[in-house]
């Protein structure tokens, strides 16, 4: 097992993993047109002994009331069935952090389960009186910070770019 940046020939593998994972197009379709437009700041892949993905996941900016703060959103976070139980997806999430947080990242949201999240030390961000465009989305959008000051005098809405309501 490799964790890994992806790379150009990764497309395919990470593509198919998404279509199997998520049972439809959507976050593959997702993933592709935010990396033709440039907006993956990191994407992580596991691969198995073979080179084939069996993990997969990206980080894109977002904004706080309009706002670039050096924030980006998880997702997809994605683990082939195969493979899951075996910290793959644990892994891909603190390899992101980790290099997030070196290069300069001063937080990051997620999306989803938050028992799942709150395992990897994601709080919800409606703590700290952050909120995303999606209704009912309270116990699910989630914050973990990289800096000590992420959050000094931040609040508001946080938006993910457009792509995300394309779909």
């Amino acid at each position: 097992m490799l964790i890994r940046v992806e790379i150009g020939i990764d497309a395919p593998g990470i593509d198919a993993l998404l279509r199997r994972t998520f049972n439809g197009s959507d976050e593959a379709e997702l993933v592709q047109s935010l990396r033709e437009d440039g907006l993956i700041t990191l994407g992580l892949v596991a691969t198995d002994d073979e080179g084939q993905v069996v993990g997969y996941v990206a980080f894109s900016p977002v904004s706080v009331e309009g706002e670039e703060l050096q924030w980006v959103g998880l997702a997809p976070l994605a683990v082939d069935d195969a493979w899951r139980g075996q910290g793959i997806g644990r892994q891909l999430v603190y390899d992101g952090l980790d290099s997030l947080n070196e290069f300069g990242y001063a937080a990051v949201v997620a999306l989803g389960d938050p028992a799942l999240y709150g395992k990897l030390g994601f709080t919800p961000a409606a703590r700290y009186d952050l909120h995303c465009r999606w209704p009912g989305a309270e116990a699910a959008f989630q914050i973990h910070p990289l800096a000590d000051d992420a959050l000094n005098g931040v609040h508001g809405r946080v938006e993910y770019s457009d792509h995300f309501n394309r779909f």
